[in-house]
């Protein structure tokens, strides 16, 4: 059995110098492959420190949840319903990607809510490709406490 440049290898200390370069030993470890996994060495911050991220900024926008589309309804097709209606910021039809199939529902961000009520009267209801579509707020999936 051939040696591995990981028998028998302990961390005792960091794989960068102070100086924030890589050391001999970190650059040797880097796509070793150990247990069957692939060893992946990152160049870690010096003293803990993390540069400081921008503020993230978001636009209010609201969900519309689109059910009982047809398979042929893309995200094309239900930004240009919706358009009528307000400004889309996103139109998202769901896709089974195994059989590469519409799911038969989607979602629609408008960033009016005046707006999307305008678009949930007009919408909810009317037949799309022969199928009356159920139109409504989307409601946000609770995040899990584990």
């Amino acid at each position: 059995m051939a040696s591995s440049p990981l028998s028998g290898a302990r961390c005792t200390s960091s794989c960068l110098c102070r100086h924030g370069a890589w050391s001999p030993s970190s650059l040797r470890l880097r796509s070793q492959d150990l247990g069957g996994r692939l060893l992946i060495v990152n160049k870690a911050f010096p003293g803990g420190e993390r540069p400081e991220c921008p503020p993230r900024s978001f636009e209010q926008a609201f969900r519309i949840y689109v059910g009982n589309l047809s398979w042929d309804v893309d995200n094309g097709c239900l930004e240009q319903i919706f358009s009528e209606y307000g400004k889309v910021v996103n139109a998202r039809a769901a896709y089974d990607r195994k059989i590469e199939q519409s799911c038969g529902f989607g979602f629609v961000t408008i960033t009016d809510d005046i707006e999307m009520n305008d678009a949930i009267a007009a919408l909810d209801g009317q037949s799309l490709d022969g199928r009356e579509i159920r139109v409504n707020v989307a409601e946000d999936i609770p995040k899990r406490s584990f």
